[in-house]
């Protein structure tokens, strides 16, 4: 599991020497932040799926942040973000705009997604609202759903690793 998740997420190295993250500072340098145990790595995959969902530029750097402060494992947190991206972020963004017209009782407008900075300001009085609660919605029950999900997943994994190892320990001996 844990050389899986290394093999693919970005390196500590990397980030620690991020320009965007320099602000940090000797926070980047607690091993915590950089440690595969169930806690920090769980912990940082639930925080990344809530950013995720914050209809804000900056969502890695957010969940850095969160990552660095609240001592959870940093690139599982960077690397979650990446579900929302130039492809998912159109019909995600839509969606929890639709949810949030929704649970404030407002009827949905048309509006076409664009990815600029330049649109989110233009567009924040007519959407903003509506698409932030249904953004803060959506990425706390996501974030909630996959703090359970992966932490009953790993602790199947450890239990199932522990019963091979059973096994093979009766079958040699």
């Amino acid at each position: 599991m844990k050389l899986f998740l290394q093999r693919y997420l970005p390196d500590p190295q990397h980030l620690r020497t991020h320009r965007k993250l320099r602000f940090l500072g000797e926070l980047l340098h607690d091993p915590r932040l950089w440690h595969f145990s169930r806690r920090p790595t769980v912990r940082g995959l639930a925080a990344g799926m809530f950013f995720a969902f914050v209809p804000f530029p900056w969502q890695m750097l957010l969940a850095a942040t969160a990552a660095a402060w609240l001592r959870f494992n940093l690139p599982v947190a960077v690397a979650m973000v990446w579900i929302t991206n130039p492809l998912t972020m159109p019909p995600i963004f839509y969606l929890t705009y639709r949810l949030g017209a929704w649970l404030l009782g407002k009827p949905p407008q048309d509006w076409t997604f664009e990815l600029s900075l330049q649109w989110l300001l233009q567009q924040a009085g007519a959407i903003g609202l509506p698409l932030l609660v249904g953004s803060l919605v959506v990425g706390v029950v996501a974030g909630t759903l996959t703090f359970c999900t992966a932490h009953l997943f790993w602790r199947w994994y450890i239990i199932n690793k522990f019963r091979r190892r059973r096994r093979v320990a009766t079958c040699s001996g």
